[in-house]
Order: C-alpha cells, then structure tokens, then sequence
C-alpha cells in the first residue's frame, strides 16, 4: 500500500494494542472496545496492507515481518501524538495519570528521587515516573531517540536543540577507612593520587570525573578498582587502602551509613572542580509541554531545598572532613 489518501489512521490504534498485547481480547479491554470491533478492525487492516499482520498461536497471536517491521514505527507515532496532544492540553498533577521518563546519573537519583516521589504521593498521586540511568556517555541518545523526557547528571553542553538548567552546585570530598594513612598529614595532591583509587562507574569508564581535573593540573591518579554498583563500595573501602572521590553529598550519605571518614581534596583540586554543578537538560519540544514544565519546576524546587538543607561549597565541605 503506497497511497494513505484513503487509509483509516485509527485502525494504527488497534495494530499497536494488538502488537502490545499478543492477545486480540486483551488488546479490545485496552482499547475498551468489543472483541468483534477489533477483529473488524484487523481484517480492515490486513486488506489495506494486504498481509495477514497477526497469525494464530496458542497463546494468542504472533506477528508476520511486517508486523514486526510497523510496530516501533507505529507505536513512536502514536507516543509522538499523545506528546503533542498532552502539551496543548490543561494539566492538573491531582487528576493526570501521565507517565513521565527520566535520565538520571546514580548521585542525582540518589539525592533527588527521594524528595521527588515524596511530593509525587502528595500532589499527583496518578503520576508514574519512571527513571533510567544516565551519564555522559549515555544521556544524549536517550533524550535523542525519546526514551527519556529529562535527564539529570553531570553533563556537558547539548546542542541547540535542547535546553540546559544548572541545578546543584557541587563540591567533592574523599571517602578512606578509619585508620587509613592518608589521614594523617596534610592533604597534597602527591599524597591524594599516591593511594589507590575506587572509581564508579555504570558503564564502565576508567575515567572518572575528577580525572579530567587532575590532568589539566599536571596530575593523574592509578585506579585500584572499577565497580558498577554504587552499594559495593562501602564494602571495599573498608577493607583496602583505596581511597573514592565522589559529591559531598553523596559521601555524607555514605560517611554516615557505613562508618566511613571524610577527606577534602587537595586545595588546587578544590578549587578546579568548585564550579562542577548536575545539569537538566531536555528537548526543546518539550518547552510548551505544560505537563513536563511542572515537573521541570518541582525539580527545580527540590534541588533549591537540597541546596538549603545542605550546601555543598568548598569551604563547609573542608570544614567538616577536618572535625
């Protein structure tokens, strides 16, 4: 079929439950249609296709190629329309039931998402946000192929398709054992980069934020291990010498869960990190999206009373790893 002039694009509706469902009854329930008006409606559609679309299986049903070729295209279209429609429609976060997919990195989850669901129970019960892991390596494809409305992390500039909000500012700081060497004498980069380090990462990269930092300032620093999980590390700090620089607000969480002591960085790689901030960053699309423009604010918020509730300069940060 090359001609669409006369095609129903309703009958695209009933294609996507179907692929989603497997199952002609199941999908009817979805549609809140009768089993005949979808059977109806495939075989409207299998005539203008001119290929049976779904075969019969035990369980239900299963797709031909072409089913299979239609349905990302067809359920993008559909999600790109309700987009749309959502956007120019009023919203109310009491009432609305939207589905709102995130990107955050693991420190931006774990300082954020608490807060956020918090304000979600109380104001949009019927919101559903659901949040996937993000970074820099990944962040950019996920806005890009819309498998994420907002992403969250420790991002560089995007192109100017998209906007990008500063939100927390962020000071790092030094997680050691109790006992471990380097907590005694003074902190210099020689002695920071002399220790083994332990670096997070989810996706694998050696090269760890702080890196960038220490090479422009003639420094780099060996790697004693690399995890994937952010729950491993207590465990190995513990029980090495290997030292972790990650945000001060993270490194509190974990300071005060599992024992752990609290360092600052060496003076001149303080000073170079002092202006490293989480970023927001979204699709231009969504600018008018009166849905998504609320929950950009309420994050707003939240980050300004995480501010608040704990600042994360320098000086405070230094401050305490010295009591």
């Amino acid at each position: 079929m090359k001609d669409l002039s006369g095609f129903d694009l309703n009958l695209l509706r009933v294609f996507d439950a179907v692929a989603r469902e497997r199952h002609v009854t199941r999908a009817a329930a979805r549609l809140n249609l009768s089993q005949p008006a979808v059977s109806n409606a495939l075989n409207r559609l299998r005539a203008a296709l001119g290929d049976e679309l779904f075969l019969r299986a035990p369980q239900g049903v299963e797709p031909t190629s072409l089913a299979l070729a239609l349905m990302h295209p067809v359920e993008e279209m559909l999600d790109r329309l309700q987009e749309t429609l959502a956007a120019t429609a009023p919203f109310d976060p009491a009432t609305s039931d939207r589905v709102f997919t995130l990107a955050f990195s693991e420190y931006a989850e774990a300082i954020l998402a608490p807060p956020l669901f918090a304000r979600l129970a109380e104001e949009a019960p019927n919101i559903l946000v659901a949040i996937r892991h993000a970074d820099r390596t990944n962040a950019g494809a996920l806005l890009e192929n819309n498998e994420a409305q907002l992403a969250i992390a420790m991002l560089g500039e995007p192109t100017a398709l998209y906007t990008r909000l500063r939100l927390l500012p962020e000071a790092f700081m030094v997680l050691a054992r109790p006992g471990h060497p380097l907590l005694e004498g003074e902190m210099t980069a020689e002695r920071y980069t002399g220790f083994p380090h332990l670096l997070h990462s989810p996706n694998g990269s050696r090269d760890g934020a702080i890196d960038r930092v220490l090479r422009e300032l003639g420094h780099s620093r060996r790697l004693g291990a690399v995890v994937a999980h952010l729950s491993a590390v207590p465990g190995i700090l513990l029980h090495t010498d290997m030292v972790m620089t990650l945000s001060g607000r993270l490194a509190r969480q974990l300071s005060a869960a599992h024992g752990l002591v609290l360092l600052p960085l060496p003076e001149a790689v303080a000073a170079a990190t002092k202006h490293t901030r989480l970023s927001m960053i979204f699709h231009r699309r969504f600018e008018a999206d009166q849905g998504h423009a609320w929950l950009r604010r309420l994050l707003l918020a939240l980050a300004r009373e995480v501010v608040a509730d704990c600042p994360a300069d320098g000086k405070r940060a230094s401050r305490e790893a010295a009591d």
